[in-house]
């Protein structure tokens, strides 16, 4: 029989007042903290924990000292014990027993445990008060209070501080053997969901703490370093870079930055063979790779960490950026693929919004997920967009792509103070976290569709529309426009589709009949 989970407490404990208690009267008082509770299943915790001080005090452990270490060496003893039945000690049930009487231990402030933070209870129940406002369902919110409980007692079993919590301890916690102190299934999770339940727990609850300020931001894998603190800031308050290219460049970083941070002063050779090995890895992001590393590198000058001429070590990456053909679907293919967008569900009336809106005006997936409320204009029937250069430009709205934006408003998007225009269909109801996603949602309308041999990816749309509109008389000024280029030279690849238009200015093959 388990007893009701309200005598489990997660306060800093007080520290004990007088003299310190006999064993008898130890688990007496152990005995008397479980009154509510079946009387067999209180006697059975009471016999636990005069088990357990019977074997420290054989073993001239003093009770201040016990810790898990001293849990599971009594667990592992051949006991031998007079009064008590042998072999007790090796049975799960029982030991969790014991990790109770050594919670309450805790509790009553005769073993000392690095708690840093106040008032823990009430921070688990405003967790659950948070997901509630969040509109997780129902078996969402008990599974996400249950493990932030069990992770709280996991903290303290195993002796570690909160601000010390790293994403290492996380995964230490998902995989561990349960015997704390809860009213849990014991033993280790077997397959992937069981650790994958427990760590997706832990980090909602250690974001909520930090979103609350109890927890200091840190870094996901430890503190962050100096240096590539320094950098972030740099990056934000003297070059105005956005997030999403303070995080890419600052993830980038981390790849070479300890070799780069050796003892002596980094030189050309250093940053030249850092630079060949991670085109090596990422051939596709060579330009990239190379323009992050000169970015850090001016950052070291600026800091007078560095040589200026070292800025002009860096190999020369050329890019053919007019070497290939825009991959594009024909007008009856798109078409096609907005006839196939149910209206069904509420993930069907949002992804066929998102659908038309890159069909109709080309829009970059990030322009998608940066979409505002505020930025439809329903009396003039425009669009706010601000694109890469953060620059607002105004579009105008075509009908159906309007019709469908409103659908999506009315009948599935939820009620939330959220001011992105889309949002995640499940709670949390929050905005999508990169452009990737938006990739992704266009991967399901072709699945759902059973659309086969197209370009995948939300940019094969805008090529669409640039090589539609240009293969309609439109010129390239007209097509940059659409499209938001800040360079004609830019629009100029999509010249390239125009078939029509290259075969009146193509010259026959020498020696070929005309």
């Amino acid at each position: 029989m388990m007893l009701p989970k309200t005598v489990v407490s997660y306060e800093r404990p007080k520290p004990w007042m007088g003299d310190a208690p006999t064993s008898d009267a130890l688990a007496t008082a152990f005995h008397s903290s479980l009154l509510g509770s079946a009387a067999g299943s209180a006697a059975l915790y009471k016999a636990a924990a005069r088990h357990f001080l019977f074997w420290i005090e054989q073993q001239g452990i003093a009770v201040t000292t016990v810790d898990d270490a001293v849990v599971r060496r009594f667990e592992k003893h051949s006991c031998r014990c007079h009064g008590f039945s042998r072999h007790k000690p090796n049975r799960p049930t029982f030991i969790s027993k014991v990790r109770r009487f050594v919670r309450f231990l805790e509790d009553q402030g005769l073993v000392l445990v690095p708690d840093d933070i106040d008032h823990l209870d009430t921070l688990l129940a405003d967790f659950a008060t948070f997901l509630v406002q969040e509109h997780y369902s129902a078996a969402s919110i008990k599974s996400y209070r249950s493990e932030a409980a069990h992770f709280a007692a996991w903290v303290r079993v195993i002796r570690l501080r909160w601000e010390d919590v790293t994403e290492v301890h996380v995964a230490e916690y998902a995989g561990h053997n349960c015997r704390c102190p809860v009213y849990r299934k014991r033993g280790t999770l077997v397959g992937h969901h069981g650790p994958l339940r427990r760590s997706k727990g832990a980090r909602r609850f250690l974001g909520f703490l930090r979103d609350r300020s109890v927890l200091s931001h840190v870094d996901c894998q430890g503190h962050q370093d100096d240096n590539l603190a320094a950098y972030r800031e740099w990056l934000k308050s003297h070059c105005g870079s956005s997030p999403k290219t303070i995080q890419r460049y600052c993830a980038e970083v981390k790849h070479w930055l300890p070799e780069l941070t050796t003892p002596s002063e980094p030189d050309a050779s250093i940053i030249r063979r850092i630079v060949s090995h991670r085109i090596a890895e990422a051939p596709g992001s060579a330009s990239t790779i190379a323009g992050i590393m000169r970015s850090y590198v001016r950052f070291l000058i600026s800091r007078g960490e560095c040589e200026p001429a070292l800025q002009y070590a860096f190999p020369p990456i050329r890019r053919y950026r007019l070497g290939t053909l825009p991959r594009y679907m024909d007008e009856a293919t798109v078409e096609k693929i907005i006839a196939s967008c149910q209206t069904d569900t509420a993930v069907e009336i949002r992804d066929k919004a998102i659908i038309l809106l890159l069909a109709r005006l080309g829009l970059r997936a990030g322009d998608i997920c940066q979409l505002r409320l505020t930025d439809i204009d329903w009396n003039d029937g425009h669009l706010r967009v601000s694109g890469k250069s953060r620059r607002s430009d105004r579009l105008p709205l075509p009908q159906d792509a309007g019709n469908a934006i409103l659908d999506y408003i009315g009948r599935a998007r939820p009620p939330i103070n959220e001011e992105r225009l889309f949002v995640r269909v499940q709670p949390p109801f929050r905005p999508f976290r990169s452009s990737s996603e938006i990739a992704g949602i266009v991967g399901r309308v072709f699945d759902r569709g059973a659309i086969e041999g197209v370009p995948t990816g939300a940019h094969a749309f805008r090529h669409s529309l640039a090589t539609r509109m240009l293969r309609a008389g439109a010129g390239l000024e007209t097509v940059g426009t659409i499209l938001r280029h800040r360079s004609p030279a830019i629009t100029a690849i999509y010249a390239k589709v125009d078939v029509p238009m290259l075969l009146k200015v193509a010259q026959d093959w020498p020696g070929d009949a005309s």
